[in-house]
């Protein structure tokens, strides 16, 4: 999809030039990469893309290197079809190879939903290069709690129908998701943009697929790989920002991160949900700013 496609009322709110990288999978991947200064990373979930990460990267542009990609098959990358495996241990190699594309000696990194175990995941292996981490609403970890409704729409054929056919993940997911303000209708339209026809939302329902809930689903071995390594993060500075009413990524999961991470710098918001860039945009980004600012000599 081309940047060129986006209507003006979206161009207000994300006013960035992406960049393309070709990958080793064939497909290319579009991403931001406004500012000059230390590079803050930053990975969108399901079903968001990089315009998600518009108000931080306007905050921090000034002084940081924002770099916020779009996965294959979301935001303003290619869109494939069956030529492309839609599964975790993939997605990881992806954001691998755009960190190292950008030879990114020192970074940071800001996660949120499936980008907390893709992040981390590729951060994890190129941990000497992995400076500070903000968490939002998310989980990198092994887990045997999901909504009925997620549930649902993994469901063989009747869910590739709810998800792809009658939008019934991203749609709700723009009103769900936010819980102190509804989104304005810019930037609901830019939430929805990338996906709307069925051959463009196959990403959203492959991410709802390859949720690794079994022992034998084929990512449950990746997902784990990661969660064995998240106890490095206890030697870097961590922010965990959590939308408390989030009807996903719930308190269970907050407290899941907090005994990984007890030493990690945590602000729970209450009243917010799982869009919690939306909900609390001001005091996210400030902290996110801090975060990349604090002189640690």
């Amino acid at each position: 999809m081309s940047v060129s496609k986006i209507p003006d009322s979206i161009r207000e709110e994300y006013p960035f030039e992406p960049k393309r990288l070709k990958l080793s999978c064939g497909h290319e991947m579009s991403y931001v990469d406004e500012g000059e200064g230390f590079p803050v990373l930053m990975v969108h979930g399901n079903p968001t893309w990089s315009f998600y990460y518009r108000n931080v990267i306007k905050k921090l542009s000034g002084k940081f290197r924002c770099i916020a990609l779009d996965h294959i098959g979301c935001g303003l990358s290619d869109k494939p079809g069956s030529d492309y495996s839609y599964r975790l241990e993939q997605r990881i190699e992806d954001l691998g190879e755009l960190i190292d594309h950008l030879d990114l000696e020192r970074f940071d990194i800001v996660v949120h939903d499936w980008g907390g175990v893709i992040g981390l995941g590729a951060a994890l292996k190129r941990f000497e290069k992995l400076r500070r981490v903000t968490i939002l609403n998310t989980a990198a970890f092994v887990d045997s709690r999901i909504p009925a409704r997620i549930s649902l729409c993994r469901a063989p054929v009747f869910g590739k129908l709810i998800v792809q056919g009658l939008n019934g993940f991203a749609g709700p997911a723009a009103s769900m998701s936010v819980k102190k303000k509804p989104l304005s209708k810019a930037v609901k339209e830019g939430m929805l943009f990338p996906y709307g026809n069925w051959s463009d939302r196959r990403a959203v329902y492959e991410f709802v697929k390859d949720i690794p809930m079994h022992v034998s689903h084929p990512s449950f071995n990746t997902l784990l790989s990661v969660e064995n390594d998240l106890l490095k993060l206890r030697q870097r500075d961590v922010t965990i920002l959590w939308g408390g009413k989030d009807f996903c990524f719930n308190i269970h999961f907050y407290d899941r991160w907090r005994r990984f991470l007890p030493d990690a710098t945590a602000f729970r918001y209450p009243q917010s949900g799982h869009y919690i860039l939306e909900d609390e945009t001001e005091s996210c980004c400030e902290a996110i700013y801090q975060m990349a600012d604090y002189d640690e000599d």
